[in-house]
Parts: structure tokens; sequence; C-alpha cells
């Protein structure tokens, strides 16, 4: 490794060859505002905030400025802190001052900058630049008059998911960050992934939310109200309640959930478990009928909208499974009604996800097979924690309860369900015992964990020899994708995960969703499947008991009617 040595501040420092002068800062603990960088995707110092002075003719922006050896770097004099303090004034300048009703109020890398800098008074009075707000799908609201153009949701659409659906468009005061011909998102082929909301410093892109509504529900007599949790919320609440990442906070949760009012208080592990009966045996199926290979996972909503838009040809492929999350719906309103004597019309479901998709997943027509909408309103974890403070919650304070059966049964495959590899882990462990009627001799399928985008393995179930894929972020899913539809790669089984790391890194989840954030969820994740009692799907006794009394078998033709669903092509704007 070719090393560089240059002084910043007074202090020598030694970094690799390439490195940013803002890394080779931060690396010995030097902080240099920035706006528009973020680890992970490419730097193009739009916002000129991390200004420094290099002993050049004009202030360099270090996070596009390489190290080089014998540089001196100066990041704290006063010609460098004025310079930073007038470009954050014409940035503020044309910003809206609604800070107390932001979304993001308290957690705005705007607001934190100039609270850090000490801007107590508004140097220049900018004009405001006025857009209408893009709110016309189910899941993302864009509002470009809160827009800094600092053009991090650019990169993360264009070169982690490779959607393709923002970029910037005209020029100077008239600039703005939005999808073709400035169409609304709901009439492009946007996923609704969330990760531009999780990398916007600001309140420009959120989530809709669904708060009031589920208020209104809970305050209605005649409503019976239930909730279902995915695995990713639980080891990710507590960062939104003041937690440090990767607290485990299962049975805080539900009670929170049972103080908010909620008649009954679910788990999507148990759908998740489900899901891996109804999959696995598909996969089988597939397998033993010479069915359409790969099978790819189908639980993942932006994937499969993603699917529709670019992969007509690989539609055949997918999982005809629903997501745990609208399997769960269904049951709610039919094994659930049925068991409970309640009119399903009646019940409401309430959906705790990290994923903004979900929202726009519960308004597809394909998704209401109990004759009822299945699932009624999604909030995100961000907009969960808003409700706990908003009904003033003391959330560390709050002991341990367990959840509601018969669909509160849950096991350590469903929770792995969160992360990245974890519904091809999940899936193995039952379909190796499904397959060869043996007890699998371990349980934990290293070869498809971690962080790395593209994950394979070869895995030997009795005679065949299973060759499996897993991919996070859609990027490095279309790299996979690419090769099977050339024949380079060949495989029995793929799961697709939309976000950066699956479930723990969605678009729904706490902000700041880092890689070392992620690995501590991950490292949660797999904590708490170890410590469940069962951790195979097919050992769920609720699970058993609902094909027991109303599914019969996997794959029946009830099974069929409220758990399965097909998808379709779209075109570019749909």
């Amino acid at each position: 490794m070719e090393l560089v040595e240059l002084t910043i501040d007074g202090q020598e420092v030694r970094v690799e060859k390439g490195t940013t002068v803002l890394d080779a800062a931060r690396s010995i603990g030097i902080s240099i505002p920035t706006l528009c960088h973020y680890h992970g995707i490419d730097a193009i110092g739009a916002c000129r905030l991390c200004l420094v002075d290099t002993g050049g003719r004009n202030l360099a922006a270090s996070c596009v400025t390489v190290a080089e050896d014998g540089m001196e770097v100066k990041t704290n004099t006063p010609k460098v802190r004025e310079a930073r303090r007038t470009v954050l004034e014409l940035i503020l300048s044309a910003h809206p001052d609604d800070c107390l009703k932001c979304v993001r109020n308290r957690n705005c890398e705007l607001q934190t900058l100039a609270e850090n800098m000490g801007i107590r008074e508004f140097t220049y009075e900018g004009e405001k630049p006025q857009f209408k707000q893009d709110d016309d799908n189910p899941a993302v609201i864009r509002d470009s008059e809160k827009c800094i153009l600092c053009r991090r949701c650019v990169a993360v659409c264009q070169d982690v998911q490779t959607t393709r659906i923002l970029f910037p468009q005209n020029r100077g005061f008239d600039t703005v960050v939005a999808p073709d011909r400035l169409a609304p998102l709901g009439e492009t082929a946007c996923i609704f992934c969330g990760q531009c909301i999780n990398v916007c410093p600001v309140g420009a892109i959120v989530e809709k939310s669904y708060i009031a509504d589920v208020w209104a529900a809970l305050s209605d007599p005649e409503k019976h109200v239930v909730v279902q949790t995915a695995p990713a919320t639980r080891i990710s609440l507590g960062e939104e309640m003041g937690m440090i990442p990767g607290s485990i906070v299962t049975g805080q949760m539900v009670t929170a959930l049972r103080r908010l009012g909620f008649d009954r208080i679910f788990d999507t592990n148990f759908a998740a478990d489900l899901t891996i009966m109804e999959e696995g045996s598909e996969l089988i199926h597939r397998i033993n009928n010479d069915g359409p290979l790969p099978l790819i996972t189908s639980c993942s909503p932006g994937w499969i909208k993603f699917c529709e838009h670019h992969y007509h040809d690989l539609l055949k492929n997918l999982s005809t499974c629903k997501s745990p999350q609208q399997m769960f719906g269904a049951l709610a309103k039919t094994y659930y009604a049925e068991k409970m004597g309640i009119d399903p019309a009646d019940i409401v479901v309430v959906s705790v996800m990290p994923c903004t998709a979900k929202k726009f997943e519960m308004m597809r027509p394909e998704m209401d097979d109990s004759d009822f909408q299945d699932v009624d309103y999604v909030l995100t974890t961000r907009e969960l924690g808003r409700m706990l403070r908003e009904a003033g919650i003391d959330f560390s304070a709050l002991p341990v309860e367990d959840y509601d059966e018969p669909l509160g049964i849950s096991t350590g495959a469903g929770e792995i369900f969160g992360a990245t590899g974890g519904v091809m882990e999940a899936a193995l462990r039952t379909a190796y015992e499904l397959l060869t009627g043996e007890e699998l001799p371990g349980l934990d399928f290293q070869a498809v964990r971690g962080l790395e985008g593209i994950k394979e393995a070869e895995v030997k179930v009795g005679d065949l020899t299973l060759r499996v894929a897993v991919a996070h972020s859609l990027g490095k899913s279309r790299q996979l994708l690419e090769k099977v539809r050339s024949g380079e790669k060949e495989y029995h089984f793929i799961e697709i995960m939309t976000c950066p790391g699956g479930c723990i890194g969605g678009g729904g989840q706490p902000i700041p969703t880092t890689d070392e954030i992620r690995k501590k969820r991950l490292a949660a994740v797999y904590t708490e499947d170890k410590n469940m009692p069962l951790r195979k799907s097919h050992d769920n006794p609720g699970v058993q008991k609902l094909y027991e009394e109303f599914l019969k078998k996997p794959l029946s033709d009830r099974s069929h009617r409220l758990l399965h669903t097909s998808y379709r092509e779209r075109g570019k704007f749909e």
C-alpha cells in the first residue's frame, strides 16, 4: 500500500494514496463540515462547505481534493471559517423558515451546521424557490422548496439503486432535482425504496405519513386495530428512541404498542415463517417438475416493481408468494377474523415496517384477497418513533411484554428476514429438512451473511447441490441478473433485497443509516436469532396449527388464493 504524508493543522498524517483531504482530516479527529458528501456514494463537491486552505490561490473543496505528499492543509483559519459561513448563509437564504413544522426538525444536517457555526441571523434575504409538492403516490413526498441541491439523492438513485429517476434539471436559480419531464414520482419507474430519504440531509424527500389515520383508527371504538411489526424494526426502533444502534427492543416495542391502544400486537415474523413454508415448497415443486429456475424471492416490494419495469423476461422466475406483510394482512381478515368472531370489515391492519415501498405495496390492486384491502396502513420505524414521542411514552422505562397469539409466534428464521441473506438462510434451514427428511447439522449459513454486495454458495441437500445467490441494493442485483440473463451464471434460488444491507437498511429506518450502523443492526439480528427457542420456520407451532385448521398444506388451493399472487409488466411511466 502506497502512502502519502501531509500536514493538517500542524499535525502530520500518513494516509493511503488517493485518500481525500476530507478523509485524511477525519482520520486524525478533525471534523470538516459537509452537506453533499455521503459515505458510500461518489463525492461531487457541490455544496462547497468543506472548503480548506491548501496553500493555493483559492480554497479547495476537501471532499474532492486528493491528499498529496508534502501538502500543508489548514482547516480553521479566519478565511476558511468566513467562506464556509457565507456558503451556509447563502443556502439558508433560499431555504424555507419552517423548522418547527418540518419532519426532520432536530435531525437535519442543515439545522445542525447552522447551530455549530453559530448562525443566529440571516445576512442574506434571498428569493425562495416555489415548487408544487409531489405527493401523488402512496409512499414518498418530494418538497423541492426544501431541496439544497446537494445531489445525494441523485447519486444514490443513479449509482446505488440504478433506477435513475432523479437528476438535476434547468440551470442557476431554476435548478431542480426531479424526474424526467418534471413528472411526479407516481408516473415514473420509481420503486419507492426510500434510499433518497435516507441520504437527504434536510426534509426535501420524506415518507408519506399515515400517523393521523392510525390515530383515528385507534380512537374509533367500532374498529378492532391490530398491528404487525417487521423483523428489522425491533433492532432499529431503539435508535429512534435515543438508544445506541443495534439495541434489541422487541419486548419494549410490544409494550409501547399496547400503550398506544392497539387491540392486538402481532409479529410479521409469524408470516415470515409462513412465507418460508410456501416459498420452500414452491422451490421444491419447481425443482421436481422442471419449473422455471432460478426461483427469485418476492419479499421485497421495491425489487418486485423494479423487475416489473426492467426485467419482464424474469417475471416468470419470481416466487408467487406474497411478502410476509401481505400474507399477514390476508390472514388477519380471514383466519384471525374467523377465530375471533370479528367482522373483517371492522378490522384495521397496521404494519410497522423498515420500508417505504411497503406503503406502495399495500395499495397494489392484487393485495385484496381477503375481499378487503389486506393491509390498511403502513408506518415506518421513524413514524412509530414519532407516535411514541407524541404519546409521551418513556421507552427506556418500559417493561418487556410478549406478542399476542395466534399470529405472534415466530422463530429465529423469521427474524433473520431483516438481514441481507436472511430469507435465503431461513429457506435453506427448512428446504434441507423437507427435502432430506433429516435434521440439519448446522443452522448458520455463513456464506450468505455479511454486507458483500453479491454472495454465492453451493449447499449439498441430499443428492442435490443447490446453487444459490444473494444480492442487496438494486445496482448489485442488476449485475447479478445480467449474468443470469446471459447464461454466465446458473442458480436454483436467488434472494434479492432492494436496500443496502436488506431491511435493516430500509428506506423507513432511523436516519442516519451508514455501513457502520448497518453492521451493528446485522449483529443484533443474528443475536436475536440465536436467542430464539425455535430457529426453523417449519417448527413454528402457530404455523403448524394454521395449516391444520385453515390452510391444510403449503400450496393448497386456499394458500394460493390468500398467500400467492402474480405480477405484471410495467412501462416507463407507471
